[in-house]
C-alpha cells in the first residue's frame, strides 16, 4: 500500500488556529485583565520595583535593651544586713528587681564604693570599704557596665584601688573609670552585642581623698581635652558610645551648671548615652541634640535617711542599628523612666522595690511622691515616658 503524503498546508493552519485560540485568552488574563480593574498580578517585574526590592534587601537592623540603675551606696546597715554565718548574700535585698534586670543585654550600675579587702576592714560613711561579695551577686544579676569612677573610689589609698581593680579585672564586665596603669586606662575595649559594638568611659569630677602623684590612672578625672581625646579615639570604632558622668551637686533635684555644659559638650563630641550619677537624688532626663542625657539616676541601694534619697531611678531602652547604603545608624528608642524606692525596717530587711509594685505598707506616701518625681524627670523634656504606680 502507497502511504499518502501529508498535506502540510492543512497542518500549519491548523497549527496557527490552535495557538489563536488558546494564547489569545491567556494573553488577554495576563495582560488586559490588570486595564480592566482585574487583580491578577503581571509577572512581569518592573525594573524599578525590582531595584527598590533589592534595596530592601540590603537594609539591615539589629537591636539591644539596656537597663541602669544608680549608685550602690553600701553604707555599714547595708551590708551588715547581709551577713550571715555563711559570709555575705545581697541577693535577697533585690528580689523585686533582679528577674527584670537579668533579661536584659545591657545593664549599667554605679559601684559607689571601693572593694579594698577584708585585710583592710569593711566600714562605711564616710570612708568606704565594701565586701567584694557585692560585686559577685551585682554580676550574677547581669550587670556587665560598671563604674568605678566616684568620688570614694580613693576612700582606702592606692593600696583599697588596687586591690579593688584586681577584683574587677577578674571578671568578664566592662568596669572602667579606675585602672591599674595608664597604660590599662589608654586602652580601647570594645565589646560586642548582637552584632553592636560599644564601649563605656567614666570621670568623675570630684574626688574626698587624693590621688598619689604619678598615679592619676587610679581614678579618671573629669578634664576636658583628655575627655575629648578618649572619645575620639574610639568614636568611630563603636556602633553605640556609652560616658558616665559623676558629677552634680548632692541631693539636688535638678542639673547644675556645670552638668549642663559637660552635657552639652559631651553631646557635641557625638556621645550616644550620658548617664549621670552621684547626687544621691534623681534629676531630670533629656535629649540634647539627640544624645540622650540621664543627669543622675540617684541611688540604687543604700540606707540613707530621707526619702528623697532612697529614691532612685531605673530607665530601660532599645537600641537599633540599621546598615542601608553601606551606611550605619543607630537609634535609641522605647525609653521609660521606672522610680525605684529603698525599703527598710529600722535599717534592716532592705529591698530595692520598684514604684509599680510598691505598697502604702513599705512607703506611705509613695503615690505623692511618685508624681513629684514624675513631674521633676519631665521638667526638661515633657516627652519623657515614666513608669507606672500600683494603684
Amino acid at each position: 500500500m502507497r502511504k499518502r503524503k501529508p498535506n502540510y498546508k492543512k497542518i500549519i493552519s491548523f497549527l496557527l488556529l490552535l495557538c489563536l485560540v488558546i494564547g489569545f485568552p491567556v494573553y488577554w488574563f495576563l495582560f488586559k485583565g490588570n486595564e480592566n480593574g482585574n487583580d491578577t498580578e503581571s509577572p512581569v517585574v518592573d525594573k524599578k520595583d525590582k531595584k527598590d526590592m533589592e534595596k530592601e534587601d540590603d537594609k539591615k537592623e539589629y537591636s539591644l535593651d539596656m537597663i541602669m540603675v544608680g549608685d550602690a551606696l553600701i553604707h555599714a546597715n547595708v551590708f551588715n544586713d547581709a551577713k550571715s554565718s555563711n559570709g555575705y548574700n545581697f541577693k535577697p535585698m533585690f528580689e523585686y528587681v533582679s528577674d527584670t534586670i537579668k533579661s536584659y543585654d545591657l545593664a549599667f550600675y554605679n559601684q559607689e564604693t571601693p572593694f579594698a579587702g577584708k585585710d583592710i576592714g569593711y566600714s562605711g560613711y564616710p570612708s568606704f570599704n565594701t565586701p567584694s561579695k557585692y560585686g559577685d551577686d551585682m554580676l550574677d544579676m547581669g550587670f556587665n557596665l560598671v563604674s568605678l569612677a566616684t568620688n570614694h573610689t580613693m576612700d582606702k589609698g592606692a593600696t583599697g584601688a588596687i586591690n579593688s581593680l584586681e577584683y574587677w579585672n577578674s571578671k568578664d564586665v566592662l568596669a572602667v573609670g579606675s585602672y591599674l596603669s595608664l597604660e590599662d586606662r589608654n586602652k580601647i575595649n570594645i565589646k560586642e552585642k548582637n552584632n553592636i559594638k560599644y564601649t563605656m568611659l567614666a570621670y568623675t569630677l570630684t574626688t574626698n581623698s587624693a590621688i598619689p602623684a604619678g598615679k592619676s590612672y587610679l581614678l579618671n578625672m573629669y578634664d576636658k581635652a583628655k575627655a575629648t581625646e578618649d572619645i575620639n579615639k574610639v568614636k568611630d570604632q563603636v556602633d553605640l558610645l556609652i560616658v558616665s558622668m559623676h558629677w552634680g551637686d548632692e541631693y539636688q533635684l535638678q542639673p547644675n551648671a556645670r552638668q549642663k555644659e559637660i552635657a552639652t559638650y559631651l553631646a557635641s563630641l557625638g556621645v550616644d548615652i550620658i548617664i549621670g550619677t552621684h547626687t544621691h537624688s534623681v534629676q531630670p532626663i533629656e535629649y540634647i541634640d539627640g544624645t540622650l542625657v540621664i543627669y543622675s539616676l540617684g541611688n540604687f541601694i543604700s540606707s540613707q535617711l530621707y526619702e528623697d534619697n532612697l529614691i532612685g531611678l531605673m530607665p530601660t531602652l532599645k537600641v537599633t542599628k540599621t546598615i542601608e547604603d553601606n551606611e550605619s545608624a543607630i537609634e535609641i528608642s522605647d525609653l521609660e523612666a521606672t522610680l525605684i524606692y529603698t525599703y527598710y525596717d529600722n535599717h534592716r530587711n532592705h529591698k530595692v522595690i520598684p514604684f509599680d509594685k510598691l505598697t502604702s505598707n513599705e512607703f506611705t506616701k509613695y503615690k505623692t511622691y511618685y508624681e513629684k518625681y514624675k513631674e521633676v524627670l519631665t521638667s526638661m523634656d515633657e516627652t519623657i515616658t515614666v513608669g507606672s504606680v500600683n494603684e
